[in-house]
């Protein structure tokens, strides 16, 4: 009779000796440190997938609600050219840079976005600090938003300053799942463009100066551009003028534009307002809105603090971080 001895099983039969195997898993079992990664992924592709619906939900109503330029009666004053305008701009930006520390203002804003598409009209309460509440005129920019409109972006707020949060901006985003944790998206990604035509870094009434001194100097000789200032207008009350540049023939660059519209607060030297049309589809047709941001209720030097810009503060909503 032959008997066969297995290594490690002293009765020398043909049984393992199961304290020495491996124990077996059932092939059904999920190691708990998969589980907990699986779980993470799918959070934030929800929360990316989230943040990118509430961006498109409201895409089906894009009604264009400024879209018509300021009525013109006879242009009187044919004596205003580029260089007045320019003129103007530049005295508001010396103005504001020796007496604008900081201001709170509610934002209403539409345009098409990267894409070309027209977006919702939204309503933002804005907080910002400017770059001149220095000597230097060199501070860094800060901003809250808290959206009142459209609709489905309703509670959402955002933070961002040029030395916060590694230049990333804070978002509370609105939603079951969204709104569970604060955002912080790359203010010039693919997310953060989502609907804008503009990063938020360039938001603002200095910035919109700016941009405007900066448009303007490309057309400052420009035979093809004619200007027009309409006084005895009002804004929320606000007595202001509207100055209308127009273009009798497409420029053909990037910016380009039919007729663009400032509104200007004489008194406190503050633009309030802008909106860019570019060129009819139709020969006698209307222009098309390209873009338009108007400031109201500006309450200007109101002091405001770093508690304004921090997702901790009590009266914001943001998620703990």
């Amino acid at each position: 009779m032959i008997t066969t001895k297995t290594a490690g099983n002293p009765t020398g039969g043909l049984f393992f000796d199961t304290c020495s195997q491996p124990e077996r898993k059932d092939a059904n079992t999920v190691n708990p440190r998969k589980k907990k990664m699986i779980f993470a992924v799918c959070f934030v592709v929800g929360m990316v997938g989230g943040y990118y619906y509430y961006q498109r939900l409201d895409s089906s109503s894009n009604e264009v609600v400024n879209a018509t330029p300021t009525a013109t009666e006879k242009i009187s004053n044919t004596a205003t050219t580029m260089s007045d305008v320019l003129d103007m701009a530049k005295s508001a930006r010396t103005h504001l840079s020796t007496t604008l520390n900081d201001y709170t203002a509610r934002f209403v804003k539409q345009e098409q976005d990267a894409s070309g598409k027209m977006t919702p009209e939204s309503e933002i309460q804005l907080k910002v600090q400017t770059r001149c509440r220095n000597e230097t005129n060199d501070a860094p920019l800060r901003v809250y938003l808290a959206f009142n409109a459209p609709q489905n972006l309703k509670g959402r707020e955002v933070i961002w300053g040029a030395d916060l949060f590694d230049g990333t901006m804070a978002v509370h985003e609105v939603g079951l799942l969204l709104g569970l944790k604060t955002l912080w998206l790359d203010p010039t990604g693919f997310l953060a463009m989502q609907g804008q035509r503009y990063p938020i870094s360039e938001i603002g009434i200095m910035k919109l100066i700016d941009k405007l001194i900066e448009r303007g100097e490309k057309d400052r000789d420009n035979p093809d551009i004619r200007v027009n200032i309409i006084t005895d207008q009002k804004l929320d009350d606000i007595p202001t003028e509207v100055i209308q540049i127009r273009r009798t023939k497409p420029s053909n660059q990037e910016d380009d534009f039919s007729l663009a519209e400032i509104t200007l607060d004489p008194e406190r030297q503050l633009i309030l307002g802008y909106r860019a049309f570019g060129w009819p589809v139709e020969p006698e047709g209307e222009p098309v809105l390209l873009e338009s941001y108007t400031y109201h209720d500006v309450k200007t030097n109101v002091g405001l603090t770093e508690a304004d810009f921090d997702p901790k503060n009590s009266k914001y909503n943001f998620p703990a971080l």
